[in-house]
């Protein structure tokens, strides 16, 4: 069953309590918690063992579950110094999507060097996940490579986490952006479907000059996010469809209306 998730970004200025009761009030069945950028709703690695406690017990008693943990985390990391930091800021992730009951935890592969052969970097991020996979299948958490940035092609991706062949590495497929590299939508998933555990929605248009994307509300831009619902459905697909909206803290913005417009959007994809 495909469930219906938002991100902190939403409603970066918006207080926990506040965000849970707009998911509430338009259907959504996940939070996931963008770490890293300051949300009032206050999801941090920082967070005290109770601290964590007290965050899951408020999204339990809204009907909800924290789904993921969505992170900045850099696999593809040129500098080994920097990419261990990432790694064991990962582990530390790892930890928080445990005591929030999370089942994800979301990471990027990140920009890769451009004088090395795809193999070569395929290998590199691979002993990244490897280092962190016996810590996430000791706390149950499964980490999600995303189909983002340098990493948007899908073979790309399953190359990484074929490679790695861990329970506890697969893939989060952001339908936009193998789009942008102009996969088509079944071909994605002819990729990577099978190894999906979690989905980013954000719907958008190119502008005059193909300059960067100027986002748009879900079905009224360029990317096909019906199809792969109705693939990953008809696969039987147990995970969220997570909007993935990005407002920066004190902008001008309207998350309720976001939140309204991508539930009824998807709820006339997968229809009754």
């Amino acid at each position: 069953m495909i469930r219906l998730a938002g991100m902190t970004s939403i409603f970066p200025d918006l207080t926990l309590e506040e965000g849970l009761a707009a998911l509430s009030r338009h259907g959504y069945q996940g939070l996931e918690a963008r770490v890293e950028w300051k949300h009032r709703s206050g999801i941090e690695a920082s967070l005290t063992a109770a601290q964590r406690a007290e965050v899951r017990r408020k999204v339990e008693d809204a009907g909800l579950t924290v789904c993921a943990v969505a992170t900045s985390v850099r696999a593809a990391e040129g500098d080994p110094e920097a990419r261990a930091k990432h790694m064991r800021d990962l582990d530390g992730y790892i930890d928080l999507a445990a005591d929030l009951g999370a089942q994800y935890v979301r990471t990027f592969g990140g920009p890769r060097p451009r004088d090395r052969e795809l193999k070569y970097v395929v290998d590199y991020v691979v002993e990244a996940y490897s280092s962190v996979l016996d810590h996430a299948a000791d706390r149950s958490v499964v980490v999600l490579m995303e189909t983002h940035d340098d990493w948007s092609h899908s073979s790309e991706v399953a190359a990484v986490v074929e490679r790695v062949n861990h329970p506890n590495l697969k893939v989060l497929w952001d339908i936009m952006h193998p789009q942008r590299m102009m996969e088509k939508p079944a071909e994605t998933f002819g990729v990577i479907g099978h190894l999906t555990r979690h989905l980013h929605a954000h719907d958008g248009v190119y502008p005059e000059g193909g300059t960067r994307m100027e986002m748009r509300p879900l079905g009224e831009g360029v990317f096909d996010h019906a199809t792969p619902l109705r693939l990953l459905d008809e696969a039987g697909f147990d995970g969220f469809f997570s909007v993935e909206v990005i407002h920066a803290p004190g902008s001008d913005h309207d998350a309720e209306g976001v939140l309204r417009q991508y539930s009824e959007a998807f709820r006339r994809i997968m229809g009754p």
